[in-house]
């Protein structure tokens, strides 16, 4: 319980029971930032949500080009058109059927796209000079297939000098277009050509014809259109193909295995590459940055019941063939439980959803409330969570007085905690309480930049033979990654992301940070602010017993302390308590607020300085910059309130039909002949709280016991 330690606001006796007996017993509905519960947006907009797009899907808007793009160049120094991109786009291109004539250097010299290149590079470069470029890229293409060694050639040609770069930009894609072996480079202003030793080394792995292929897809540069090498069962060719995409191109595309649906035993897997979602950033635009494509962002509200958030997501990616990162949500919430929370999906259109509506119902999920939206979801977009809850068991402590009444204890302490609130730690699924490797034990790996001991701990087992320990255990015995990946269930998202990694990558510490790079930065960040969550209920702790609850001099204050957001704090501003503050009173215990450990934050000027330096010394964290590189992570920190308020709290008994909600002072009608045990044994609680913020840690000060 050291994530957890006990300090009370309020002294009332509290009450015994448990929670969370079935899913059913515990409601979250997500409050989003406009204060709407998620479940009611259909209806408080006054909009059907099947009317805001109409039933003929719009198609996408046209890409603009600017003229001075290597295509109108071309065009424009040509006067010929070039290779239409678009009968490319969205399909195979290593699947390309050749005829048997297709092969003959007679047929290909014939064709007319050649003949149209070869007219384009006479009117660019002139007859003599482009029939010295096709003569030399045969005597380069003659001696690369003669040593197939995939290092580049010495020989070079000169093509001369261009002054005007939009002749440049069309010998370049000309060139590429002809001859995909070879690479042209510019130096003040002249341009030569060489072999490409990248063209060569693919070739080395792929067919020509999947080689040419794959760089005309580069060249394309079509962001909408994907690129599928040919199947394979060889795991060792699969991983070469991978790492040759990752090492020259993996700031551009990226690569996924999937598995050939043929029913065999041993299933060949096929490659898929896709251009990488552009970062926006504080730079300046460049001319590609003005021709990308509009995404398409559908918001929706999620239901989902005894089943993890990221699990919910692996399965709607699957049914909408994306990938588990173009979905995006405000909040992890419970997994026994029925929640509900807005998610938004990258493209993906509301028409496409709404088809797939019942596949995914077959799953266990509901998605309603369909909507366009312009960008994604970000963690803390949302203004709090309403709770309901059923309390079952409801009886007294053990060591309570005999002649108490059980509902005077409930009344008690509802009325306490709605009035005083309770301490703001964070709930014991932030940790994993339980388990013999909590996320804050992982987090600190990560922090320490111990990505394989960090591996490690994921995959440590805990008690029990179920199919999931079984896995893990193989897993830590033998570091098999690809047998481990055979025996965890499908439901185990996380761990299988993270185990394809390990098995494509190895379990160096290269291959470890690439593991926990598969996993959503979300999920990532999620281990390290564990960590961070755990000094911070020690923290509270600590200034509870120090100070109780008084502000002091040193505290830290929100300075807005109406609207202060703690989950957007950019511009988020503290003040340090000063003795003239405490003479003028004008500071309230609810209005201080406790950093969590990060690098851009302020800590208190009192004992919890020293606390803090202390506790991250001992933890190995001293001179900690809160950034993993490897990981990109960068941890900023942030500022907590020590207290927490629940709003709109209410309950009543479930046994009493006749029994009315107990709120704002109200009082039971009870018969004090009868014991109340007797009489009732659940109780339905109600209350919203702010973002963050956990029900169990609320109903835990309610009950003065660990639920």
């Amino acid at each position: 319980m050291d994530v957890l330690p006990l300090c009370w606001v309020s002294d009332h006796t509290g009450f015994s029971g448990t929670i969370k007996n079935s899913a059913s017993d515990f409601v979250v509905t997500e409050i989003n930032t406009r204060g709407q519960l998620v479940s009611d947006i259909g209806a408080d907009s006054g909009q059907d949500s099947d009317d805001i797009e109409s039933e003929q899907e719009k198609p996408p808007p046209t890409q603009k080009k600017r003229l001075k793009e290597p295509e109108k160049a071309l065009e424009t120094f040509s006067g010929l058109p070039i290779f239409d991109k678009s009968k490319n786009a969205n399909v195979a291109l290593g699947k390309i059927n050749q005829t048997a004539d297709s092969n003959l250097p007679e047929s290909a010299a014939n064709s007319p796209s050649v003949q149209t290149q070869g007219d384009v590079l006479d009117l660019l470069l002139g007859s003599s000079l482009s029939e010295n470029l096709e003569k030399f890229a045969f005597s380069v293409k003659e001696g690369k297939d003669a040593e197939q060694e995939g290092t580049e050639d010495t020989a070079r040609l000169l093509l001369g000098t261009f002054e005007d770069k939009s002749q440049r930009a069309a010998i370049h894609l000309a060139v590429r277009q002809k001859f995909p072996f070879l690479k042209t480079v510019t130096s003040c202003g002249e341009i030569e050509v060489r072999l490409d030793p990248q063209y060569s080394e693919l070739c080395q792995l792929v067919s020509e014809e999947e080689a040419n292929g794959f760089f005309g897809f580069l060249d394309a540069k079509d962001r909408r259109s994907k690129f599928t090498f040919q199947p394979s069962r060889n795991k060792e060719h699969r991983k070469a193909i991978h790492h040759f995409v990752s090492k020259y191109f993996g700031r551009l595309v990226e690569t996924k295995s999937f598995l050939e649906q043929d029913g065999s035993s041993e299933r060949a897997a096929v490659i898929t590459v896709r251009f990488r979602d552009k970062i926006t950033s504080g730079r300046k635009r460049t001319a590609n940055d003005c021709q990308t494509v509009p995404a398409t962002y559908t918001a929706f509200t999620l239901c989902k019941v005894n089943m993890e958030t990221l699990e919910a997501i692996a399965c709607l990616a699957s049914e909408l063939d994306v990938v588990v990162s173009d979905f995006s949500y405000a909040g992890i919430k419970d997994k026994k439980a029925i929640t509900s929370q807005s998610m938004v999906v990258k493209n993906v259109t509301i028409n496409k959803l709404k088809a797939k509506q019942l596949s995914i119902q077959r799953k266990g999920l509901k998605v309603y409330n369909l909507r366009r939206a312009t960008k994604h979801l970000r963690v803390g977009q949302l203004k709090g969570n309403h709770f309901s809850i059923i309390i079952r068991n409801v009886s007294k402590h053990q060591e309570d007085d005999p002649d108490s009444r059980l509902t005077s204890r409930v009344l008690e302490a509802i009325e306490n905690v709605k009035e005083k609130g309770f301490v703001n730690y964070y709930g014991p699924q932030r940790f994993g309480l339980g388990q013999n490797v909590q996320a804050d034990q992982i987090g600190l790996a990560l922090l320490k930049g111990k990505l394989v001991e960090a591996v490690h701990l994921v995959f440590t087992a805990e008690d029990g033979d179920d199919p999931v320990n079984q896995a893990k255990r193989h897993f830590i015995q033998t570091e098999d990654a690809k047998g481990t990946l055979a025996l965890m269930p499908e439901y185990k998202t996380r761990e299988r992301m993270m185990l394809r990694a390990l098995n494509r990558y190895g379990n160096n510490q290269e291959g470890c940070a690439r593991a926990w790079l598969s996993l959503p930065h979300s999920m990532r960040v999620l281990y390290v602010h564990s960590y961070c969550s755990k000094v911070w209920n020690r923290a509270a702790s600590f200034r509870l017993r120090t100070y109780d609850l008084k502000v002091v001099e040193g505290d830290l204050v929100a300075c807005d302390n109406l609207e202060w957001d703690p989950l957007n704090q950019e511009n988020a501003q503290v003040h340090v308590v000063t003795a003239e503050d405490l003479k003028s009173n004008i500071y309230s215990i609810n209005q201080v607020v406790l950093p969590m450990p990060g690098n851009s934050v302020q800590y208190p000027c009192n004992k919890l300085a020293l606390w803090y330096q202390e506790t991250l010394a001992r933890d190995g964290l001293q001179g900690c910059k809160f950034r993993i590189p490897a990981l990109q992570l960068n941890i900023p920190g942030c500022y907590r309130r020590l207290l927490a308020q629940p709003r709109q709290l209410v309950f009543r008994w479930l046994e009493d039909k006749e029994m009315p909600f107990a709120q704002e002072g109200c009082v039971f009608a009870t018969d004090d002949s009868k014991q109340p045990q007797e009489m009732r044994d659940s109780l339905s609680v109600s209350f919203s709280l702010n973002s963050s913020c956990y029900a169990t840690i609320c109903l835990r000060e309610i009950m003065k016991c660990n639920v």
